[in-house]
């Protein structure tokens, strides 16, 4: 081909006074490698080939954090609560108690129902129901072969049954197939089971105006605090109850911002069985609510996986048992979670572990009262059962 043959096609004609001249196929193509890496610099290079799949890396692993502390910027706090202040002495009558919360006292007191959904925490139901014992009208249980993200188990409290004897004239036991839907939202099944629960309320025989308590096995209302509510005359329709937050077991105190928990003057075709945000009253140190508070290292792994935040667990080795028992002892949080708060001064005031208690005072009578029995429960024993 002569030299004064002409292409439009492109060429590396434009690249032949830097980078050499035309050759072998081999040649050419390094040729044009090195006419496409002119005028890279070395940080351009560490940038594409380290910091951007590092950065990738890093939101896989930690995106989950990341989120959490960015919360303030794009969630509000939620509306403060009207706190209630809470008066008990042992050694006060109740007339004077009722009067002190602003509140008549009643002839005689109102029938109290605690109901409850039922999954594996067949140790917290002992501590609750023998706090609540002495003023508990019906004990209201339901239960399902179907975790709430869809998981078949066993009916654990059917296979406890016996365990419960004291309660046995008071109770009122149901069970409701699960639906097994895979894929579907957690909390679509754990409502479902809620509904059930108004329906097994009625069959206990619930009137209006008895007290209903409504909240989870292991948020425990305190016994005085039942018997004032149900003693005194005036007290708000529904009532929220502020318990101590405890996790793995009474040595770890959190805070005292545990919720959830609510008391209601029942008032048929309105009332219904809920687990949220249902009033702005709320009635200070209440009670105890001890999350995660198992004997053994299987029911951790159960919990983990069965409950409605089942997708907290991002890894499989958030499961493996020599983890879980370290951080049972540590303090720390099992899904390697950043603290879930509203304001960054309340986040990084919550970072790390949580501080370690070496107080028992006011902890529920019967735990004290079988403490060789509930010892992993108390201030100093961290080791757990392998199950």
């Amino acid at each position: 081909m002569g030299e004064g043959y002409y292409s439009s096609k492109k060429t590396d004609a434009i690249c032949r006074d830097v980078c050499g001249q035309d050759g072998c196929s081999g040649a050419l193509i390094i040729s044009r490698m090195r006419c496409l890496l002119r005028g890279v610099d070395l940080r351009s290079i560490v940038l594409f080939l380290v910091i951007i799949p590092l950065c990738i890396f890093g939101s896989y692993m930690h995106g989950q954090k990341i989120t959490y502390f960015l919360r303030p910027l794009w969630e509000r706090p939620p509306k403060p609560f009207i706190e209630i202040t809470h008066y008990y002495n042992e050694n006060v009558t109740m007339k004077t108690l009722c009067k002190l919360h602003g509140w008549g006292i009643r002839d005689y007191p109102r029938r109290v129902f605690d109901a409850v959904l039922v999954n594996n925490e067949m140790d917290m139901l002992q501590l609750r129901w023998n706090e609540l014992y002495p003023y508990v009208t019906q004990f209201v249980v339901l239960e399902s072969n179907s975790t709430f993200t869809g998981i078949l188990k066993p009916l654990y409290f059917a296979i406890n049954r016996d365990k419960f004897q004291f309660i046995e004239p008071r109770l009122t036991y149901g069970t409701i197939g699960g639906r097994f839907r895979k894929g579907e939202n957690p909390f679509v099944e754990e409502a479902y089971q809620r509904v059930a629960l108004d329906q097994l309320l009625r069959i206990a025989g619930i009137e209006d105006d008895d007290l209903l308590i409504m909240s989870d096995v292991d948020e425990i209302p305190s016994r005085h605090t039942i018997n004032l509510l149900r003693w005194c005359d005036d007290i708000p329709s529904i009532l929220h109850l502020r318990l101590k937050n405890y996790i793995y077991s009474f040595e770890y105190h959190v805070d005292n911002n545990s919720w959830r928990a609510s008391i209601h003057r029942y008032k048929g075709g309105v009332s219904r069985y809920a687990h949220f945000r249902q009033t702005d009253m709320i009635l200070a140190d209440a009670g105890w609510h001890c999350s995660f508070c198992f004997r053994r290292i299987d029911e951790f792994i159960f919990k983990m996986k069965a409950y409605s935040h089942n997708d907290r667990v991002r890894f499989s080795h958030y499961l493996n048992p020599k983890r879980i028992q370290d951080i049972i002892c540590k303090g720390t949080n099992l899904f390697d979670m950043l603290p879930e708060e509203h304001t960054f001064r309340e986040m990084i005031g919550k970072l790390g572990a949580v501080p370690r208690s070496f107080s028992g005072v006011h902890l529920p009578a019967y735990l004290l009262q079988n403490a060789d029995k509930y010892k992993y429960l108390l201030p100093g024993n961290c080791i757990r059962e392998n199950g």
